[in-house]
């Protein structure tokens, strides 16, 4: 596990979806980064950076097809690790990473973040977050190479040219929306 970035005084954190798969999965490494989402916080080795916890998820993916949907699919995982369901807030139109940092910023009232994603995409993240607007840090989660991590590292490579004419253009996402107070709503739970 790789962390970048200086990490944010009131931490949210956005977990950028994987390709899921199966909802019931309880394994592989699409839901190593849900573990990390919502792990608890053991005590801190020495040299190892001290890990945090979050008082608000928001889960940012792709809900565009009936059968595909991510951020219930991380909803479900990370309620059944016992994270209150009144702490995780959906964003069901992240179609890419840049829509999910700008729905981030722009919908859900988010200012600072802790990224939860693939190693290989946690730097593209950042970016892109700060140039939304988000003061992002990230937590970028190391996974066995199988032919998913080869497919997810190859396509970075198209995808960092997606993120430069993102970043350079900033185009509005695919929906922005009303403003919605999820977000502000599961920190105030949190404060009770």
């Amino acid at each position: 596990m790789c962390r970048l970035g200086s990490r944010p005084a009131r931490v949210r954190s956005l977990v950028l979806a994987p390709y899921i798969g199966q909802p019931t999965r309880s394994g592989g490494w699409s839901f190593a980064l849900l573990r990390q989402a919502s792990g608890p916080s053991p005590p801190r080795k020495p040299g190892r950076p001290r890990r945090f916890r979050v008082k608000v998820v928001l889960v940012t993916g792709d809900n565009s097809r009936e059968e595909y949907d991510e951020p219930d699919a991380m909803r479900t995982f990370l309620v059944g690790k016992g994270v209150p369901d009144d702490r995780i807030v959906s964003d069901f139109a992240g179609f890419d990473t840049w829509d999910s940092c700008v729905r981030a910023k722009k919908i859900f009232g988010v200012d600072r973040a802790v990224l939860v994603s693939q190693g290989f995409h946690i730097r593209r993240a950042i970016a892109l977050c700060r140039e939304a607007g988000i003061d992002a840090y990230g937590v970028g989660v190391d996974a066995e190479h199988d032919v998913t991590w080869y497919y997810g590292g190859a396509r970075e490579v198209f995808a960092a040219g997606k993120a430069a004419l993102d970043a350079l253009f900033e185009p509005d996402p695919h929906f922005l929306g009303p403003r919605e107070r999820g977000v502000a709503d599961a920190l105030a739970a949190a404060s009770r």
